[in-house]
């Protein structure tokens, strides 16, 4: 179900908007860069939509077109994330950032850089180079010019870094992957009441709970977790840290992360031709996370979004095929509990002997202040996060991204330098992030592979934290071959929506990959949908991508009781005329959206330990609804009649919440008004300056949530504005490439001075696709500006 009136407000919202930003850009006239790192003339077309295309005669000198451009219109937002990464922000902002800076370099890749590039293709690498040369080359142009410098540099008086291809091997990342997990199933162990975990994070597939032989779990602790814990290393920018200080919005926000993909094969599709769709959900509300490029070069012709700091395209298609990716859930990191030496706590005990922990020395440069020494170590490269040497106990993180050839930066080049499926499958063993990823090409194959680093558990399953003393060290990596896959499926579609996707015959229980996976009401609805329709169409894509059917709400709608109080007969008789779709303009959807967190937290209230709280802090939502659907014995004597009461109770307190929120008359409810699409500047909310240079852009309306295809996520601690979605949405004609379609939220640009800062706002409201153009023809047909690169 599409939100149909979303189209006529988000129309409005265009005549609304300021003539400037809805004229047609009008065709520039050539203009030239002289620029060092070029090695060639590079041009680039800008088409009428904003999407440039680098025609260069070299691949190096096309991604060094791709860098100079992703520096061009979002450099703050990439220097950012690159001193984040790098440990380098107290040099910039002071003292409070040491912490955090401290953590950063733990990350840090700690062994031969040199032999890191080595091993990397030579072409992939060479590609990687001309991007950094092009992130310079913008640099260099604006040291020339202050003048360009975006506004953030000015208000803030920093300068950009000037980047080093070593750097795409050094930066790993600080992540805590589920460490959190394993803490709390450890600390709900030794209380004896690890069964409660399931109600937060149900096990996928069905699994028995084995604590590591030798584990200790009543000493495990949330100090184990040490520099893991944001809490732990205050000092960043206040709302990019609000998150991370609520431990349960943490963990709502890294299941939000997923996307949706599906590919049919031309025997199910209107042309004859496969169709791939994708629609990555990330967060919505600060920086876009994609930007838009086209690299072709003699052997390169690619199309799509990219993230911007990582060279190549994520999400587009060559010549010969498309592809997309979702999040595959891998559990890629474990906590191993070390024994140090008494009297001596730079050792550890592993393999039957002591060992010293591996130590650097850093210097961290503070603005305003001295710079600072911090100590590091590692235990066998695996990062130590806490210690307690009264205890003779240190915790060190073992996560794949730490591993030699964990050089996931590289990996986006060599997916698009392949050709077909057999060379993809050789690039995927560059690829460190769990994906799911969807592949057509021209001549009709479609293909899905898992792909991402999974390491090989022997001796445990990855739920809890293992003894450090070598029994349960990894043992490798599973080869790609042995990963979940499928090449042209007899069904003729597939989809990936998060969820728990492994094949029935895969032998997951000799090759652990996960147990922690989305819930599948996102994909449920797409195959039930896709499963319907016989000769997919184009059309059938974006309207699914803008789906707002609800199967919690149509769960929901199902337990209403027969008989309601009287207090609850308004809500009970407005939710069962309701068709469960999410609309913007929708008065049910607004009451659904109160009712139900508050049927989970009366469900919570019944079914978890008080002793268990602390820690199991939500229910999980499929596991909250099986619980009611099945009338679960822990409901009480009579389930049947505590859920008629549980739901009860929630319909009289949230038609209090919708009055509330919404205003005594029902009828003037509408989802739409509590859930708007806001965007704003990261540090807009701890900085006067910057909220005044980077204006809100505001005002659209939305339906959706975290379980429509149309995922539209919110965290209701904060707001119940949008913050988690498909900023980007694709869908490839494979074949007919200029019929393939896309939408980018808010814009190519980060700069309010440029018209390409908000121009897909009203677009991406009314979920309006706009042609991605990809042909020669059909890009000079609609070029707006013409610029060209050359060699200084």
């Amino acid at each position: 179900m599409i939100q149909r009136r979303a189209f006529l407000l988000a129309s409005a919202a265009l005549v609304a908007m300021p003539a400037s930003l809805l004229a047609k850009p009008q065709v520039k006239g050539a203009t030239t860069a002289r620029l060092s790192g070029a090695r060639a003339p590079i041009e680039v077309i800008e088409d009428e939509l904003g999407v440039p295309h680098i025609r260069a005669a070299s691949k190096y000198d096309a991604f060094f077109g791709q860098g100079y451009l992703v520096a061009r219109d979002r450099l703050f937002q990439i220097d950012m994330e690159r001193r984040r990464d790098m440990g380098r922000m107290a040099e910039a902002f002071g003292p409070r950032f040491v912490a955090a800076d401290t953590a950063a370099r733990l990350f840090l890749y700690r062994g031969d850089i040199d032999a890191e590039l080595a091993a990397i293709p030579p072409e992939v690498r060479e590609c990687a180079e001309g991007y950094v040369a092009g992130v310079n080359a913008r640099i260099d142009e604006l040291a020339a010019d202050p003048s360009l410098l975006p506004l953030e540099y000015g208000i803030l008086g920093i300068s950009p870094l000037r980047w080093d291809v070593r750097d795409l091997v050094r930066g790993r990342g600080i992540g805590m992957g589920d460490a959190d997990d394993e803490v709390r199933r450890a600390m709900l162990h030794a209380r004896g009441l690890l069964d409660a975990d399931l109600l937060m994070a149900p096990l996928r597939p069905a699994w028995s709970f084995t604590v590591p032989e030798g584990l200790d779990t009543a000493a495990v602790s949330e100090a184990d977790l040490g520099l893991l814990d944001p809490a732990n290393r205050p000092g960043g920018f206040e709302p990019l840290q609000d998150a991370w200080f609520d431990p349960e919005a943490r963990r709502e926000d890294r299941f939000a992360l997923g996307s949706n993909a599906w590919t049919v094969a031309p025997s199910r599709t209107a042309t004859g031709r496969p169709i791939l769709a994708n629609d990555p959900h990330l967060g919505i509300g600060r920086s876009s996370p994609r930007h838009m490029c086209h690299l072709s070069a003699p052997g390169l012709d690619v199309i799509g979004a990219g993230a911007p700091g990582l060279p190549g395209i994520m999400q587009g298609h060559t010549d010969r095929f498309a592809f997309g990716r979702t999040n595959f859930h891998i559990d890629q990191s474990d906590l191993f509990i070390l024994r140090t030496k008494e009297g001596d706590p730079g050792r550890y005990w592993h393999k039957g002997e002591w060992k010293a922990f591996e130590s650097f020395e850093d210097e961290i440069l503070v603005k305003g202040a001295p710079a600072e020494r911090v100590t590091l170590r590692y235990a066998g490269g695996r990062p130590i996060v806490s210690a307690d040497a009264a205890r003779n106990r240190a915790v060190a993180f073992a996560a794949v991204a730490m591993l030699p050839g964990a050089n996931a930066r590289f990996a986006m080049i060599a997916i698009n330098l392949a050709t077909d499926w057999a060379s993809l499958r050789k690039a995927f063993k560059l690829h460190v992030s769990p994906t799911n990823f969807h592949y057509a090409d021209i001549d009709g194959n479609t293909g899905w592979q898992t792909i991402g680093f999974t390491p090989r558990r022997p001796k445990h399953d990855g739920l809890f934290p293992a003894p450090g003393d070598g029994d349960f060290d990894w043992a490798g990596i599973l080869p790609v071959e042995d990963m979940p896959h499928v090449y042209n499926p007899a069904g003729g579609w597939f989809a990936s929506a998060n969820q728990m996707n492994l094949p029935k015959d895969y032998p997951y229980r000799e090759r652990i990959i996960s147990f922690s996976w989305s819930d599948p009401f996102r994909y449920d609805r797409c195959a039930e949908v896709l499963r319907a329709q016989p000769k997919h169409r184009i059309e059938d894509s974006i309207a699914l991508q803008h789906d707002v059917q609800s199967l919690p709400a149509r769960a929901l709608v199902k337990m209403l009781p027969a008989a309601p109080s009287a207090e609850a007969v308004e809500a009970a008789a407005l939710l069962k005329r309701w068709d469960c779709g999410i609309e913007a303009d929708s008065g049910a959807a607004l009451l659904y959206e109160m009712v139900l967190p508050l049927l989970s937290t009366a469900v919570y209230d019944r079914v978890v330990p008080a002793a268990a709280r602390d820690l199991v802090t939500s229910l999980n939502l499929a596991e909250m609804l099986r619980m009611l659907t099945t009338l679960d014995k822990r409901l009480g004597d009579n389930p049947a009649a505590a859920r008629d009461a549980l739901v009860d109770g929630a319909l009289v307190a949230g038609w209090k919440k919708a009055v509330e929120v919404g205003g005594a008359d029902p009828a003037s409810w509408r989802w739409g008004d509590l859930h708007r699409v806001t965007i704003e500047h990261p540090l807009a909310a701890s900085n006067r300056k910057i909220a005044e240079a980077f204006p809100k852009i505001m005002g659209g309306r939305s339906g959706g949530d975290w379980n429509t295809p149309m995922a539209r996520g919110f965290n209701a601690r904060r707001t119940f504005d949008v913050s988690h979605g498909a900023s980007y949405l694709f869908v490839a004609d494979v074949g007919a490439w200029d019929n393939s379609r896309f939408l980018l939220l808010p814009g190519q640009s980060a700069d309010p001075r440029s018209p390409r800062y908000r121009d897909f706002y009203p677009l991406w409201l009314a979920g309006t696709m706009q042609p991605l153009w990809y042909s020669k023809a059909a890009v000079d047909r609609h070029a707006a500006g013409r610029l060209t690169l050359t060699p200084a």
